[in-house]
């Protein structure tokens, strides 16, 4: 299975890993899925840690080279991943969590999200 991290979940399973539920765990260290990280998370980390946010401590490039070492596959941000956007429904106005949605959407790979309001747009999206 083809999982796509969110950014909070990408942030807990490669630094706080206690914070993940047991399901999340399950899923993510199973051999047999495939893992990938968004260019909209690192952005996100990116922007926020620029902002100083206690919760955005991470170096964004630490944290890409650790998960291509770790096996995670870049999801890049596609035209398609922008036109897709415009298509959901107005569930929140967050901008990265609306471009990670649309990338599972469009790519068919199953986004895992802590977040309630995330998991609430259409597609292949799992509250972990």
């Amino acid at each position: 299975m083809h999982l796509l991290l969110d950014t909070q979940v990408l942030l807990w399973a490669a630094g706080i890993p206690d914070k993940l539920s047991a399901q999340a765990i399950d899923l993510i260290q199973n051999p047999e899925n495939q893992l990938y990280f968004s260019a909209a998370s690192i952005w996100e980390i990116t922007i926020k840690r620029g902002l100083n946010r206690p919760d955005f401590r991470v170096e964004p490039e630490v944290l890409k080279r650790g998960l291509e070492d770790n096996g995670y596959q870049e999801q890049a941000i596609t035209a398609a991943h922008a036109v897709a956007v415009g298509h959901l429904p107005e569930v929140h106005r967050d901008p990265f969590d609306r471009m990670l949605a649309a990338q599972a959407w469009i790519e068919g790979i199953l986004l895992l999200t802590a977040d309630d309001m995330l998991a609430r747009y259409p597609g292949p999206i799992r509250l972990v």
